[in-house]
């Protein structure tokens, strides 16, 4: 009886409490909607409290020992401990984030909680490919699962919000950050963005509640992937026409899902920085689309706009990145120091205010935080979710989802799996830290498998391995730059005389993990370091030769394309990548995949990509020079978009439309035979390319505008059927406006952007 009165008294003081607490804190009652909630909030912030919201800090002291003394660290500490921070990023594990939480719910006097900003970009311990990997799939189910895993993950740590996903379109391979995008595209673009967020979100905004989702946000916003000559940091100057049909289209597609937050970009866009861009933020992302999340600046943004020559001082940056729409500030520190000061001064509305804090509590009560502020703090659960054996197995079949087969000739794959001598060569064959690829903030190092070790798993074969060069001269890390061996050839004759002995080569090149990414831009995209001489040498004692690519970006690889019997493309693939090659190197994975950005024959065709324009010159119809080309190599691409073998063949055939003439507005039927006539089971992605003809504004050649993933076992045939609608078939003009031109259309139907069957049908006024 005893101890049931204690438990009965200490039940009655928690509800006690509890009722106290929603008594002083109304913002607390779960009965009112969040918008009740907020208005409930709002009115008992000061000024300084509001603006502490829209301030966000990068982890700066060991949170779980003794609080800062001293420096910027102690100033951030007690700014935590006032209630002058909305967000703190780059704080990970359950541990750290509960030692932050606490200050921020139990020290300050509203008890307003943090939202835990990270980088979970292709994962968070357990990795999945780069995401132009992953986007070379085409697989948008799977692309959603490794980003539901990686929320797991991230949730499960503690963090509730991601800097992701990259929607950048961007078609020129010297800038690094095509690592972190769906490739060239808008509309496979479009659709991975809407995969992405629904796998970190949830498929509604309600899934947000649930423990193992985390608020995405649609970066960089935008048109951060057409900077100049590729280069990091650069000015954008691009037309209206490509705003509006190649850069917004995948952001609109975000907010169409429901994606809560959006952060801006560096560059500048008709000569305002992104930051400071009223167009961008407050005409189309919250007026026209009607965001109703909340936009945060890429790292220090707000304070670049000075050295951009925009801004003329700190109190001005922060004045036009308000009023711009940028409603938190991430590691510029201007908010916090200035804006108060310019909203008692009358040169900032405290209107502006208000609705950059309404749209951050917004998330912060949709994520449940005011409810439950430790609810991603659960030791236990981190424990069992991060690097589970599921997870595993998912970032595994994603991996190999997203290798790409570019040429497979005198029959040397699959290989056989018994009775083969096998060399394998190459630095980056018996790596186990490169291909985890950039951006992996939170993975230790060394922990992928090698594709020594995957190979190893098939143990039939004799398989013999030599590095064959050193290809570092020093570590690679996220901070610094990546230095290449190019003098040392030490270990050319190990690895030549190993490819003597073999029946085949399996060569294990590419770019180092560290290689792309943010600040990874390159003039040159051949193989880095000595690897091309390396290749070129082992090919003239043994040309039957296997090049597996590593790398985060298209390379260009002329030589390896014209000599080299058999090419895969296997990216950086994340933590199971070893496994993932040799399944599909040994044949238990049909190579499905198909590139989600062209690769060029060399640099000087940079950028390239499937989907230009004409020009009133196109071919050389008078036989002479005096036509679009280049006079010292093909102005094609050396693989295109949308390209991609198997170890079987798909045949197309029967294209029809439902009807040759259509009136404005009817849906256009078009269907295709596909027959798997080859040897091997096997997945095609058949793709849809349309062109209008004439229009007000000259379209490209082509466009995709649907496509299908399609499982096809030896011998079977399936139709595919597509729908368009005014969706596929109109455009944006100049002004933004949406438009569907009456016209003549060429259709086509492949597994490629090069060929395919042709057909065209006419939209009538």
């Amino acid at each position: 009886m005893k101890n049931k009165k204690i438990i009965t008294i200490g039940v009655f003081a928690l509800f006690t409490v509890g009722n106290m607490n929603a008594q002083k804190k109304p913002y607390l009652d779960k009965n009112k909607t969040i918008e009740q909630r907020i208005d409930l909030l709002l009115p008992l912030m000061t000024l300084e409290e509001k603006v502490g919201q829209m301030n966000q800090y990068n982890g700066f002291w060991d949170v779980t020992g003794p609080a800062p003394k001293g420096g910027t660290a102690e100033l951030k500490y007690e700014h935590l401990r006032k209630g002058w921070v909305g967000s703190m990023l780059t704080v990970r594990g359950v541990k750290e984030v509960r030692a932050v939480q606490k200050i921020a719910v139990e020290e300050t006097r509203l008890g307003i909680p943090l939202i835990i900003g990270f980088d979970v970009i292709h994962g968070y311990k357990t990795l999945s490919p780069i995401p132009l990997a992953e986007a070379a799939s085409w697989d948008l189910e799977a692309i959603k699962k490794s980003a539901a895993i990686a929320a797991d993950e991230a949730s499960a740590s503690g963090i509730n919000w991601t800097f992701g996903p990259n929607v950048d379109v961007a078609n020129d391979a010297r800038w690094g950050r095509v690592m972190e995008g769906a490739g060239e595209d808008a509309y496979l673009g479009s659709k991975i963005a809407t995969a992405r967020v629904h796998g970190f979100q949830g498929e509604t905004i309600a899934d947000l509640a649930k423990v193992n989702t985390i608020a995405a946000c649609a970066k960089h916003f935008a048109a951060y992937g057409y900077v100049e000559a590729g280069l990091e940091y650069n000015i954008v100057d691009i037309s209206n026409s490509k705003l509006y049909n190649s850069v917004l289209p995948p952001f609109e597609a975000t907010v169409q899902a429901g994606v809560r937050t959006f952060m801006n970009s560096f560059n500048t866009l008709n000569g305002v920085p992104a930051t400071g861009n009223v167009f961008l933020q407050r005409d189309i992302l919250k007026g026209k689309w009607k965001f109703d999340g909340f936009v945060i600046s890429d790292y220090a943004s707000i304070r670049e706009m000075i050295a951009h020559g925009y801004a003329k001082d700190e109190a001005d940056a922060t004045a036009k990145a308000i009023i711009a729409g940028s409603d938190m500030d991430m590691e510029s520190y201007l908010y916090v120091a200035k804006l108060v000061g310019l909203v008692k001064e009358g040169k900032v509305k405290e209107a502006l205010v208000d609705d950059a804090v309404r749209r951050i509590l917004r998330v912060k009560f949709e994520l449940g935080l005011f409810d439950d502020p430790y609810r991603y703090c659960d030791e236990k659960r981190e424990k069992v979710v991060v690097g589970s054996k599921a997870n595993n197995d998912g970032v595994l079949d994603m991996a190999k989802k997203s290798i790409v087969l570019l040429k497979n000739e005198k029959g040397l794959l699959p290989l056989k799996k018994s009775g083969q001598k096998i060399a394998l060569i190459g630095a980056l064959a018996n790596d186990k830290n490169s291909p985890l690829g950039s951006w992996r903030i939170a993975a230790d190092d060394n922990t992928a498998v090698s594709v020594l070790e995957g190979m190893q798993q098939y143990k039939d074969n004799q398989l013999v391995f030599e590095k064959g060069l050193e290809l570092l001269l020093q570590k690679a890390t996220f901070l610094t730059e990546t230095v290449f061996n190019t003098t040392d050839k030490s270990s050319f004759e190990a690895a030549k005389t190993a490819a003597k002995n073999a029946d085949v080569v399996v060569m294990v090149l590419g770019e180092y993990g560290f290689q792309s990414g943010e600040g990874r831009s390159r003039t040159d995209l051949n193989l880095p370091g000595l690897q091309q001489e390396l290749l070129e040498e082992i090919y003239k004692v043994n040309p039957n030769v296997v090049l597996v690519l590593n790398n985060g970006r298209p390379l260009s690889i002329p030589w390896a394309a014209e000599h080299i019997p058999a090419i895969v493309e296997a990216w950086q693939l994340g933590t199971q990548t070893g496994n993932a090659v040799a399944q599909v190197l040994y044949g238990d994975y049909n190579p499905s995949g198909k590139l989600p950005m062209s690769f060029p024959r060399n640099v000087g065709q940079v950028p390239i990509y499937y989907n230009k324009y004409s020009t009133g010159r196109p071919v050389d119809s008078d036989k002479n020079v005096f036509w679009s080309h280049y006079m010292d190599v093909e102005k094609t691409p050396q693989y295109p978009f949308g390209f991609g073998l198997s170890y079987t063949k798909f045949d197309y055939k029967n294209l029809e439309i439902n009807k040759t003439a259509f009136a404005k507005g009817e849906s256009v039927q078009v269907s295709v035979a596909v027959t798997n006539s080859g040897n091997y089971d096997g997945k095609e992605v058949v793709q849809l390319y349309i062109h209008d003809e004439y229009a007000s504004i000259v379209r490209p050649i082509k466009e995709l505008k649907g496509f299908e993933l399609v499982n096809l076992k030896k011998g079977e045939s399936k139709t595919i059927t597509f729908t368009l609608t005014e969706k596929e078939l109109g455009f944006y003009d100049n002004e933004g406006n949406y438009l569907v031109e009456p016209g003549t259309f060429k259709i086509m139907v492949g597994g490629s952007s090069d060929k395919g069957l042709e057909s065209g049908f006419e939209i009538k006024e």
